[in-house]
Formats: structure tokens, sequence, C-alpha cells
């Protein structure tokens, strides 16, 4: 794997645990999440991040494949540019089913998973 590559596969990863951080799983409720303006704000710049870092994976290695990656980028490109139609919901959906997998895969290409 070239440096670029995976520097821009640990800024993936990076941001994901930062999410993780952000909302402790475990104990956030949705409720809690929608009234959190803070961490709201934190969780859809991690999207950004993610999503940015996966445009130019898949622009800069024309051979990087990634389950959803066109899904990842259009996340990206609807907080940044049509902010004011971002759902909660879906937010909290992403957070809950596609990044723990995202997650997953991202250190297994780092040669972390398990």
């Amino acid at each position: 794997m070239e440096k670029n590559q995976s520097s821009l596969l640990y800024d993936i990863l990076n941001a994901i645990i930062e999410i993780e951080s952000f909302l402790d799983i475990e104990d956030m409720s949705f409720n809690r999440y929608v009234l959190d303006l803070k961490t709201k704000r934190a969780v859809e710049r991690n999207l950004e991040i993610i999503g940015e870092a996966m445009n130019r994976l898949v622009k800069g290695f024309p051979d990087f494949e990634l389950p959803n990656s066109r899904k990842i980028i259009d996340v990206r490109n609807r907080i940044i540019h049509g902010y004011d139609s971002v759902s909660d919901d879906i937010i909290w959906t992403i957070i809950h089913e596609s990044i723990p997998s995202l997650k997953s895969e991202v250190e297994l290409l780092l040669g972390e998973g398990n």
C-alpha cells in the first residue's frame, strides 16, 4: 500500500475513533444526541473528513475499492452542500449501522483488523 493511501485510511480510522469517543455509543440515546448541538457538529465534521478522505482515495488510487465508498462521499457532500437538509435520523443510522463495518474494513486494509 502506498504511503499516501495508508495516511488517508488512518484519517478515516481516526475520524471514526473520534465519533465513537464523542458518543459513548452505549450511553448516548438518540434524543440526547439530537439535543447536543456540539456532539452533532463534531460527528458531522468527522463524517465530512471520512468522506473527503474516501474521495481522495477513490480519485487518487483508481484500483482502490471499499464497499459503499460512493455513499460515503455522498454523505460528505450532503453535510457540506445540503447542510440544511441533514437529518439527525440518517446521521444516527449511519453512526450505528455503517460506521462499525467501515471501521472493520479500514482496519483490515491497514493490517490492524482481527
